[in-house]
């Protein structure tokens, strides 16, 4: 108890993560979740615009990104991040059903899709290896 688990070196985990969602419920449970499986969250927006300015300056290693955003979608978000490679990896999330989410998660270059009920920082290591 109380000791922090050794990270391996040979396998590298993105640390840092930035949060996109309109719901602040979600961004503070998410945060909670995240920070209490070894990841730093660095950052959270509210709609699309916020998230692209706040990669920008916070450089973020993974997006956490809500599929349905007041103003661009998620899969607009996303597609914008990953354009040209060097960007975050980005994974998408939301309370729909994957089947309707997923053929879009692939097309907008996100890294894959992990439900809301379904979210912990297990659920996007497996997405990250």
């Amino acid at each position: 108890m109380g000791m922090k688990a050794q990270l391996d070196e040979n396998q590298p985990m993105a640390h840092t993560i930035l949060i996109v969602d309109d719901h602040p419920s979600f961004r503070s449970s998410a945060r909670r979740l995240l920070e209490a499986d070894g990841y730093e969250v660095v950052g959270e927006a509210t709609d699309g615009r916020s998230a692209l300015e706040a990669v920008r300056e916070l450089r973020p290693e993974i997006v956490l990104l809500d599929v349905q955003l007041p103003d661009l979608d998620g899969f607009e978000v996303a597609a914008r991040l990953t354009n040209g490679g060097g960007g975050p990896a980005v994974v998408l999330t939301s309370s729909r059903d994957s089947a309707d989410v997923a053929p879009y998660a692939a097309a907008s270059g996100a890294l894959g899709f992990v439900p809301k009920s379904e979210l912990s920082g297990e659920a996007l290591a497996a997405l990250l290896r």
